[in-house]
Formats: structure tokens, C-alpha cells, sequence
């Protein structure tokens, strides 16, 4: 038997003295987040996100932030399993520590670290070993505002506002309607909440418990840099006829 062969026939523990580990982590999506929005405003660019963590149905984190400031210019926000965002982020870590190193005077942009997740999405996709997650990635460098967003297989492009996951069928059409490239943050901010708020009543993974407890943030990036808000609560309404009187007009002859 080879050297290779004894190895690879060690139980797991003791292949971490080799570093042989077997990379596979995540076959399909355990614990996972759900819709980010992100939309370009006046000064710059606006996200939103839950900070649930549901493992299946059930929601089992209600703490996660998947809004992350990367590098001096860009803002991150992802759904999708969360142990493989955790992956992401130590690798863009990784990126921002070596592009500092050189300490040129210059710093990666948003539409750099946008290319650089797409490679590694689709570098990942090519493997059959994707990371499950969809991406939003905004940034504003030098006055340009950029916005971008990449899924689990690399398809990627730039948008004025994008959206993943539910968000993508539910809020968009809203956005198409009511967005401008003249928005202010207060406007931004309201737009934002519009959506997530039909996010909450209508994906059930964008759970109406998670916002109610005041888990629920909004993120903002401008030249200044970036801005991630404390969790709290949207404002909902659950008194529908319909809810109180739910059998009311449904009789049958049953």
C-alpha cells in the first residue's frame, strides 16, 4: 500500500495532522437565511436582511448577521447556508489582507471583489462542490456606486436594485415600480421596509417571528463607508377579517 493509500485509510482524526481533511463540508443547505434587497440610493447603496437562521422550517438562530462591511469600499449581504457564508467571508479576509500588504495607496474596489465572487462561485459550481449561497455585493469607490449580485453557480450581473431568493419574485416588481435613481435615504429606507415587509407575510423562511422580535437590519454604504443599523422591528398588521374569522364564507356541504 502507498503512502497516499495509508493515508487516506487513517480515520478523520488523525488526518488533520496530514491535512488531508475531506473539503466536501456541505452537500446541501442546513442551516439557511433568506432574502437580501439591495437598491442604489442618492449617496449610495442600501441593504436589508432578517437575521433569522432556519434549520428547515424551523427557525433556529435568531441572531445571524449576514450583512458584513468587506474592505474599505464594499458591503456584502447573503442568503443561503451560513456556514458556507462564514467560508466565504474568511476568504475574502484572506483577499482584503493581501491586497493591504502591498500598501500601494490603493484599495479593491466593489466591482473587484463583485469578480472575484463570481470566479469563486463558479470555480466552486465546477467542482460539484458549490457554496449555497446568493449574493449582493455594494460598494461605492472614487463616486462611482456599484451594485452586483452572484448565485451558487456564478451567474452574476449589476443592477440598479437587485434581490435573492423570494425577493427576487416578490420584491423586485415593487421595486421596478417605485424606485429612483433620486432616492433619498429616508425614501430608500421606506422602500426597503415595503419589501421585506411582503417578504414577511409571504415567504414563510422570512419568518414573522424573527422581524417581530426586532431582528432585522438595514445596511448602508457611501464614500464615508459603512453603516450597519442595530436590529429592530417592522411594523406589521395581522387583524385581517380573514385571520380573526378564518372558516367565515367557506362553508360547503361538508
Amino acid at each position: 500500500m502507498s503512502d497516499t493509500d495509508t493515508l487516506w485509510a487513517l480515520p478523520t482524526a488523525l488526518c488533520v495532522e496530514y491535512e488531508i481533511i475531506d473539503e466536501f463540508w456541505n452537500s446541501y443547505p442546513y442551516v439557511t437565511g433568506t432574502s437580501v434587497i439591495g437598491i442604489k440610493y442618492k449617496d449610495g447603496i442600501l441593504m436589508a436582511a432578517d437575521m433569522g437562521g432556519s434549520y428547515g422550517s424551523t427557525l433556529r438562530y435568531k441572531s445571524v448577521e449576514r450583512l458584513k462591511s468587506i474592505g474599505k469600499h464594499s458591503l456584502l449581504g447573503a442568503s443561503g447556508e451560513i456556514s458556507d457564508f462564514q467560508e466565504i467571508l474568511r476568504n475574502l479576509d484572506e483577499l482584503i489582507l493581501y491586497d493591504n500588504m502591498w500598501d500601494d495607496g490603493n484599495s479593491m474596489g466593489p466591482k473587484e471583489v463583485h469578480n472575484y465572487l463570481t470566479r469563486m462561485m463558479y470555480n466552486r459550481r465546477n467542482k460539484f462542490n458549490p457554496l449555497w449561497n446568493s449574493l449582493v455585493l455594494g460598494g461605492v469607490k472614487n463616486g462611482q456606486k456599484y451594485l452586483g449580485t452572484v448565485n451558487m453557480i456564478g451567474v452574476h450581473f449589476e443592477d440598479d436594485h437587485v434581490a435573492t431568493g423570494f425577493g427576487n419574485h416578490l420584491a423586485r416588481p415593487i421595486l421596478r415600480d417605485e424606485w429612483h435613481a433620486n432616492l433619498s435615504f429616508e425614501d430608500g429606507v421606506k422602500l426597503l421596509e415595503k419589501c421585506m415587509r411582503v417578504l414577511l407575510y409571504r415567504d414563510r423562511t422570512c419568518s414573522s417571528i424573527c422581524c417581530s422580535l426586532g431582528t432585522y437590519q438595514i445596511a448602508k454604504i457611501t464614500e464615508e463607508g459603512v453603516t450597519i443599523s442595530q436590529p429592530y422591528a417592522l411594523k406589521t398588521f395581522w387583524n385581517f377579517a380573514a385571520f380573526q374569522n378564518p372558516t367565515v364564507g367557506a362553508e360547503g356541504s361538508w
